[in-house]
């Protein structure tokens, strides 16, 4: 492989290892390996549109029927995994409509699941099961 890229699974093709690119790539291997997410379920750098801009959302979950269950938003490590990231994540729920937000800089990881009342943080990354049946 080229240095300074590196082969997502999810687009089948290799791209350039930007430092977000590897926290994405390695959440990737954690949704597959750890959480048992099919690669098939994946999708990575999703468009959307929310109002007149055009986002993508770092990686997506999907459930049978091509339902939305989780939005992962990555950034680089060092950056704060704070409110903004919060919210940017939040725009794309508005689309999306997901169970989950996970948000992560591959230093600190900080998971939210969808009740009645809005999100509220968990303590543990849920299995793909646990996704599908929430």
């Amino acid at each position: 492989m080229p240095e300074g890229v590196v082969y997502d699974p999810l687009r089948r093709k290799n791209v350039a290892a930007t430092p977000e690119e590897q926290v994405r790539q390695w959440f990737i291997g954690i949704l597959s390996g750890t959480l048992g997410v099919p690669h098939h379920m994946m999708m990575s750098e999703v468009p959307m549109k929310y109002g007149v801009k055009s986002w993508r959302a770092d990686i997506v979950v999907w459930g049978q029927g091509a339902i939305p269950l989780a939005v992962v938003e990555c950034k680089r490590p060092g950056v704060d995994v704070d409110a903004d990231v919060a919210r940017q994540a939040l725009r794309y729920n508005a689309v999306l409509g997901v169970k989950f937000i996970i948000l992560t800089n591959g230093g600190k990881t900080s998971v939210f699941k969808r009740g009645s009342d809005g999100f509220s943080a968990m303590d543990h990354l849920p299995l793909y099961d646990e996704m599908k049946k929430a």
